[in-house]
Formats: structure tokens, sequence, C-alpha cells
């Protein structure tokens, strides 16, 4: 397959860029004097697409590279990429699912521990001396939270069935109802807001999804209220969240992703009372080679004959083209 061309617009993880390299010709934009320019010499070759993180990848990118058929996207998340217009150009669309649920899971239960106990105030507290004068003031508990899930897809189940053990009320809110999971439905967003102390956010970015846990959630919440999301930033409408905050609207909240990653609002740095990670929910050596070789084998698969591994709902594939 030496024959095929995959261009990568932005440096991704040398797996990824080994495996591509090795089976492919693997065309290099981002270390080019002048990528767009690039771009242009070898457009008509390029039949698969690596973007790299964080690389929007909309109808201008298609429209320069005519004989692309597929696109594989490093992480379950895909909102920079406008897959409705690549499904209606024939193009597949690729993602790593399956393979990070259980670490982002572990990742959401410890933040959100993180957060209610305070532990990297406790840790901070420890090592500026401070034990030595007082201990380290009472925190608010886990026992007897009411745990709210917006997003109930794969990782927000495992989410679930990790706070099982934890013997906290769940429920949860997304597109529809799911009739074969044991958690109360709430038919809003606000209304799920309402009636929990923790609203842990998974879900997915995109327009659809874009800023609706602003004021009026962040209200339903209340003072008590804890926010933990583990999903993608956009979902937060930041500003409001830092206003919550500020006037103690609500409680506290543990976030690993941001609007502007990696930049991250001074207010909220500033803020003593939030536990702030750097979107490290996959970031384990093991889960992000799994990830990576994923990335690699729906290429592989592809332009072997035998079909994307992963594609995304709005690319569906069945036998030798797009449903």
């Amino acid at each position: 397959m030496k024959d095929v061309e995959i261009l990568m617009l932005s440096p991704m993880m040398p797996l990824i860029m080994e495996g591509i390299d090795k089976a492919f010709t693997l065309r290099r934009a981002w270390d080019k004097p002048d990528p767009e320019a690039y771009i242009r010499e070898v457009a008509s070759g390029i039949r698969g697409l690596a973007p790299g993180s964080h690389v929007r990848t909309d109808a201008s990118v298609f429209d320069k590279l005519p004989n692309l058929e597929i696109v594989s996207n490093m992480g379950v998340g895909y909102d920079t990429i406008d897959a409705k217009e690549a499904g209606r150009r024939g193009i597949i669309v690729t993602n790593t699912p399956d393979v990070l649920t259980e670490e982002v899971a572990d990742l959401a239960i410890g933040l959100l521990l993180a957060t209610v106990r305070q532990l990297p105030q406790a840790d901070r507290h420890l090592r500026d001396g401070k034990w030595l004068k007082a201990p380290y003031p009472l925190t608010p508990t886990l026992r007897g939270r009411r745990v709210g899930i917006l997003g109930l897809g794969r990782i927000g189940k495992a989410i679930g069935r990790r706070l099982e053990g934890f013997g906290v009320e769940i429920s949860y809110h997304g597109r529809r109802r799911q009739d074969d999971v044991p958690y109360r439905y709430e038919p809003t967003l606000v209304d799920l807001a309402r009636n929990c102390d923790v609203l842990l956010c998974v879900a997915p970015g995109g327009a659809e999804t874009n800023g609706i846990v602003g004021d009026e959630v962040l209200r339903a919440l209340g003072p008590d209220g804890i926010l933990v999301n583990v999903g993608r930033g956009s979902v937060v409408d930041e500003p409001a969240l830092i206003r919550a905050l500020t006037s103690k609207t609500i409680l506290s909240a543990g976030l690993d992703v941001f609007t502007d990653e990696p930049r991250v609002p001074a207010e909220l740095i500033a803020m003593d009372h939030v536990v702030l990670l750097p979107h490290v929910g996959s970031a384990s050596v093991e889960t992000r080679r799994a990830m990576g070789q994923l990335v690699v084998d729906n290429l592989v698969s592809w332009f072997s004959g035998k079909g994307p591994v992963t594609p995304v709902p709005e690319t569906p594939y069945r036998g030798t083209a797009l449903a």
C-alpha cells in the first residue's frame, strides 16, 4: 500500500507517524516552510487524512483534496471534523472509541473525588507547611450526594458503573431515554441539574451541545452543587461558570477540558476552590498507544478493502460504500 498517500496536517504521536509511514507514503504538511503550498502540490495524490489534534477539518479542507476517501481521527470526540459534510461527499470519518472508555471513566471518578474532598488543596496545605500550624479544614463529602450524568454514552455508562459502588443516587440526561439502564432519566438538562448535587459532563462537543451548561443550569445546580467536566470544554459556557464560581452560585468545579485548550482562563487558575487538569482523561501510556494504533488500523483496514474499523455515525459503512 506504499502507493497510497496519507496527509498529516499536524504532528501526531510517534506510533501513529511510524505506523502510517510503514504502510503508506506519509505526507507531512506541518514541517514544510509553506504548508498550504505543499498541500496544493500533493493534493491530487492524497487518499487518506490524519489531521492531528484540534485541527479543524471541514469543507475548506475537503475542497483541497479531490481524491480523499477517509479521515482517521485520534480521539473519541470528533467535533473538529465536519462529519456530516464528509458523509455528503462520500468520505469516511473514523474515531477511536472503546479503547479509552475505562481510562476516562477512571479519571472522572478521580477528578470527582479530588474536587469533593479537595485533595489537591490538602496536598498544597501540607507542602506549604500549614499542617504544622493547623489541620486542613473539613471538606464536603460524596456521601449522600446525587450525581447527574450529562451524556450517557460508552464513557457515561462506565462512570455510572463505578458510581454504583459508592452508593450514590444516579440520574442522567441525553438525547433520548435509554430503557436498558437502571438510572433515572431527566427530560431536560435543567431538570437534571435541579435534581442532583454533582453534574458530571461527558457530552460530546459540537453545535448541539455548545454552551448548554450555562447560567440557568448552574443556578439549578445550586450553592452546594459541583460541576465535573471530562467531555468537551465547549459544552460549558466558561464565562457563566466563572460567574457562578465567583458568586458562589455553585460550590466548586473539577475540569479536565476547556473551551480554548491549552489556554485556560486566568480567573479559573486563580481560584483555589476548583480542580483543574490539562485534558489528561485518556492520557496513560497504554491507552494512548491503543488509540494511536486504532488510527493506523482504520487506514490499513480501509485501504486493504476491508472497510473502516470504527466509522462514526455520520458516515456509516456497509459493504463497499457509505450506507
